[in-house]
């Protein structure tokens, strides 16, 4: 099939990309001249594991192409894909100005074409309930007949973006067109060759469906990290609990671990989009808005113990941290716990060294020069009175604990999530804090 992918962001590269895989002719389309420019040269413009290989590949075999024309991109396409970001506004909503305003490009190019040729208009961004009906009003704003739009929102995790699109788990497509439904079909049937389903919705569902899915993640995330705090007190063991909880099949072992809080570009802003739409609709989701505001307390638990430690007394003090992204494997750094507690740190006079393995550049966008970045892990450590884990990479998983302990000042880390025991810990020598259970060698 020949299909039009608008914007080249996460979503964006990624579906153009795998569409590509599966022999279909893919045109990306971006505004953003730099961006396009590495595209061209065949520079992948994300860090996402597997992509880089199937992205030369499709642009050598010249099934994947990049451009800024939008005029030619949508009268060569029989499917139009909107991968567009829809930020958080100031009240919580999605922002929606993007995905408008290419429609209304969209429907001055079809008009002038003659509305000729039949076209299926997808909706993959992330949007609240009747985004569909309002984009579909849109474009017969400019007498348009001969168009569908579908709801087909993507179920992408960093780091298994590539993995998750081409071995899905479900795909959701939602339509109340009959040809629409069936192009949609036709083109991801190579995607569930396995069996696995291919769901037909009205797109109000669909739409629905992405929400409730990361808002319900979210929750389980939240939920295990009061349940983590409340083991502190009490003297259990929240490893413990999850498995005992986990190995129930009505709950599942997934999402289970405790932390220090979720990040990234969806769980966040799509909680609070939901709030807000259910307010919008005098249906208010209140459990949400209580797993928002855990969220964001969570994010500074780490602070908490290591101003216990120190007496609350860290002015002066240097902290090494390990990890910056919101989650291993990508250098998404939005809403990502290591910014709260980094700049939280330096509020109290403290200053940090930090290492990531992915994300040192997108953190000096949101940290700029007020840290140091360390070259690798063990750089980070000098000078430090103690060491910070905030992202679980696995490089940090199995280090040279002799080189932990003969470089940080003092033998304590705070792990934000729980990668070491702490029996191993105490056996090692170190002062060890993490979440949901008690500490070593205290």
């Amino acid at each position: 099939m020949n299909l039009a992918v608008i914007g080249t962001g996460y979503v964006g590269l990624v579906s153009g990309t795998c569409f590509a895989e599966m022999g279909n002719q893919v045109i990306c389309v971006d505004n953003n001249q730099e961006k396009l420019s590495k595209l061209q040269s065949a520079e992948v413009t994300i860090y996402e594991p597997g992509l880089d290989f199937i992205f030369y590949r499709n642009i050598a075999k010249k099934r994947l192409s990049f451009t800024d024309d939008l005029k030619y991109a949508v009268n060569s396409s029989e499917i139009i894909f909107l991968c567009l970001p829809t930020p958080q506004g100031e009240d919580g909503s999605a922002d929606l100005k993007y995905v408008f305003g290419i429609a209304g490009e969209i429907g001055k190019i079809l008009k002038e074409s003659g509305d000729r040729d039949y076209k299926v208009i997808v909706n993959k961004s992330t949007v609240p309930v009747g985004t569909a009906v309002q984009v579909a009003g849109i474009l017969k704003n400019f007498g348009l007949k001969n168009f569908d739009i579908v709801s087909n929102p993507e179920f992408l995790r960093e780091g298994f973006a590539v993995e998750d699109f081409m071995k899905p788990d479900r795909i959701v497509i939602g339509s109340d067109s009959v040809a629409a439904l069936e192009k949609m079909k036709l083109l991801y049937e190579p995607f569930v060759r396995q069996g696995n389903p291919i769901l037909e919705m009205d797109t109000s569902s669909a739409e629905v469906t992405k929400y409730a899915a990361n808002s319900y993640l979210a929750m389980r995330i939240t939920y295990m990290n009061e349940l983590a705090n409340f083991c502190e007190k009490v003297g259990a063991n929240v490893d413990m609990v999850r498995k005992g909880m986990g190995t129930d099949s009505r709950i599942g072992k997934r999402f289970l671990f405790a932390g220090i809080g979720y990040g990234g570009s969806c769980f966040p802003k799509d909680v609070n989009a939901l709030i807000k739409t259910s307010c919008d609709y005098d249906s208010e989701m209140k459990i949400l808005t209580v797993v928002d505001k855990v969220n964001h307390a969570q994010k500074l638990v780490l602070v908490e113990k290591v101003l216990s430690y120190f007496n609350n007394d860290i002015k002066e003090k240097h902290f090494a941290v390990w990890g910056l992204a919101f989650k291993p494997n990508t250098d998404d750094m939005r809403e990502a716990p290591s910014v709260v507690l980094i700049k939280k740190l330096l509020e109290l006079g403290a200053s940090v060294s930090a290492y990531d393995p992915a994300a040192i550049e997108t953190a000096k966008f949101y940290l700029n020069n007020s840290v140091t970045y360390a070259e690798n892990e063990y750089d980070a450590l000098r000078n430090a009175e103690a060491l910070i884990i905030v992202t679980e990479w696995n490089e940090f998983r199995n280090p040279d604990f002799s080189i932990l302990k003969s470089t940080l000042k003092q033998p304590v880390i705070f792990d934000g999530r729980n990668i070491f025991t702490p029996e191993k810990m105490q056996e090692l020598g170190f002062t060890y804090y993490s979440i949901g259970r008690k500490p070593a060698n205290v």
